[in-house]
């Protein structure tokens, strides 16, 4: 099965066979993750779709393509339109999409391993107004034909050492018990990877730019844990790592262990737990109570262990982003480079580094108007050279072992137009709003947002994504529950320890795209004469700024003193770490304005 209409057709046999009219599709695995292993990637397999988001639905005589506003371009590249009808989900959900479509009687299935229970709620009820179904199948049709679908990753575990997590594992599993004592609750189910990970204190390799191992946990409010985990993952290290209190479990026998709670009062996170959890625990006889895993908001809060390390990975970081920057000036010029070759050497910059274990997420290498697309990914079909006087766009990462970094910076290759030099200062100037901000405690991220977008706005411009996401240590580059956006995580506390990204951005669709992304810690600020503790951020991200493209001349005093600030910074942290013309460059792209 080469073809994607071959796959499509063999989907819908065997949806025949197994007596469904219809099935769902997701970018899902066991565990809600935002990247899936191989072995997970069956919506990619299915349509060709390379995105992080989205889904599809097949019924037997039409199909639909769910894609956010990231991926309206991006879905029509990938994804035959001849096969697919494509859904912004802004204009139509899922199941809204499936009660209009689905025939009176059909029978919709969906793996109950890869949604959740809100969304299979929400689709059966909508499936019932039209006189449909919606049924959890015990196999995956699509496992069932893709004849080449890659194994679970065989990995092994490391342990994440407490010089670098800052806090051991026993005194992590004993401040889950409290909660649950507290709580009244027997124990509670831990689903979401990192969760998983940072918990224990291990990392692993199953998952690519994220150091998390496939695995599930159980914790109990008399401080012992069972790990579910393939056995051969885990090396005799790792199992003194986790010692007698901890219980080893093979993975597969999660639900197997979720039967035998009936009695007990479980928390689970209807967010980060799939619909399965719920079922297994509801047959078994246990009292579910939906509550927020314990370890997100401990996770998110990053201790001075993780803080210092974090920084210290940041310096390294910096340094090699800064080389590159350095090599895209005097190269691009030249004409020959693009997309997949500038992505390649600024990861030889960071390889330079014997920390660096990987990249945090794959870059975002694009050249002219694939910078329009925010979450561009490049390939072999999609790469363009990097041409004379255009913008080229680069959003990148490292994971080290103390540290997970994301920054995004643009280059000015040739000499910029006036309207993109108008675009990135005003991106510049809400970045620089954001990071001077000051706000009381208990503000969210939510609250934040508009700041970074009023001079955009004010020009009658936006930017179709959110302005931060938390990131983790040594662990997920996108990590809740903060962020700072207008839409969704609302409700949560900035609160002091947080790391956030601060990326404003703007899109031209065709032309070219900005976006200017540091990472930030939330601290505590004594205000003189103030009356409260106040909240601001610390700046974490340190490489220079395009300087061809700030227009000063639209900046306040104010502003142009935050830049030669910011830039008298970089040149104190990265400059002893380059020689030569690398060195004579980076001074000359920070000097005052």
């Amino acid at each position: 099965m080469s073809t994607y209409e071959a796959r499509l057709k063999a989907l819908r046999e065997q949806m025949q066979k197994d007596g469904l009219d219809g099935f769902v599709v997701p970018i899902c695995d066991e565990h809600m993750s935002e990247y899936v292993g191989e072995y997970a990637q069956r919506l990619g397999w299915l349509t060709g779709f390379g995105g992080s988001a989205g889904s599809a639905i097949v019924l037997k005589d039409k199909a639909a393509m769910f894609i956010d506003g990231r991926y309206v371009v991006q879905v029509r590249d990938q994804v035959d339109g001849t096969l697919y009808e494509y859904v912004n989900v802004a204009d139509q959900k899922p199941h809204e999409w499936l009660a209009a479509n689905a025939p009176k009687g059909s029978k919709i299935g969906y793996d109950s391993w890869l949604h959740t229970r809100e969304w299979a709620e929400t689709a059966s009820k909508a499936l019932a107004k039209s006189g449909a179904e919606l049924i959890a199948v015990s196999n995956n049709p699509i496992d069932a034909v893709w004849e080449d679908q890659p194994q679970r990753s065989p990995e092994k575990l490391a342990v994440h050492g407490d010089q670098y997590a800052g806090k051991s594992a026993r005194d992590k599993r004993a401040d889950v018990a409290a909660w649950l004592n507290d709580k009244g609750y027997d124990a509670t189910v831990v689903a979401a990877l990192d969760s998983v990970a940072w918990f224990f204190n291990v990392r692993g390799k199953d998952i690519a730019n994220t150091p998390v191992p496939l695995a599930y946990a159980i914790v109990r409010a008399d401080e012992t844990a069972t790990l579910f985990v393939a056995p051969e993952k885990l090396t005799d290290a790792v199992r003194e790592h986790l010692g007698n209190h901890v219980e080893i479990r093979d993975y597969d026998e999660m639900a197997e262990a979720l039967s035998d709670m009936g009695g007990k009062t479980v928390a689970v996170d209807p967010e980060r737990s799939v619909a399965a959890i719920f079922e297994a625990l509801d047959k078994a006889g246990a009292t579910i109570v939906k509550d927020r895993d314990p370890t997100i908001l401990a996770k998110a809060i990053k201790n001075e262990t993780e803080i210092a390390g974090h920084k210290a990975a940041q310096k390294r970081d910096g340094a090699a982003l800064t080389k590159f920057l350095h090599w895209m000036a005097n190269e691009a010029p030249k004409g020959g480079l693009d997309e997949l070759s500038a992505a390649a050497r600024l990861r030889e910059f960071r390889a330079e580094n014997p920390e660096l274990k990987d990249l945090s997420f794959r870059t975002i290498s694009a050249a002219g108007d694939h910078g329009a697309l925010p979450h561009y990914s490049v390939n072999e079909e999609t790469n363009q050279p990097i041409e004379m006087n255009s913008l080229y766009l680069v959003d990148s990462g490292g994971q080290y072992l103390d540290g997970t970094t994301d920054v995004t910076r643009v280059v000015a290759v040739g000499e910029p137009t006036e309207e993109m030099r108008k675009r990135y200062t005003q991106v510049l100037q809400g970045h620089i709003a954001l990071d001077q901000a000051v706000f009381t405690k208990g503000t969210t991220g939510g609250q934040l947002d508009i700041l970074a977008r009023q001079y955009l706005w004010a020009d009658g411009v936006d930017y179709g994504h959110g302005t931060g996401h938390g990131v983790g240590s040594y662990l997920s580059v996108h990590e809740g529950p903060q962020r700072i956006a207008s839409f969704g995580g609302l409700n949560e506390a900035l609160q002091p320890g947080m790391i956030l990204s601060n990326e404003p951005g703007y899109y031209k669709a065709g032309e070219f795209g900005i976006r200017i992304e540091n990472l930030f810690l939330v601290e505590e600020r004594v205000i003189e004469g103030g009356e409260q503790t106040m909240l601001g951020f610390e700046t974490l991200t340190f490489a220079p700024l395009e300087r061809k493209l700030i227009d000063v001349d639209m900046l306040s005093q104010n502003q142009r003193q935050w830049v030669d600030d910011y830039h008298a910074r970089v040149r104190a942290m990265i400059a002893p770490q380059l020689v030569g013309e690398a060195l004579q460059w980076l001074e000359t792209q920070t000097a005052p304005l």
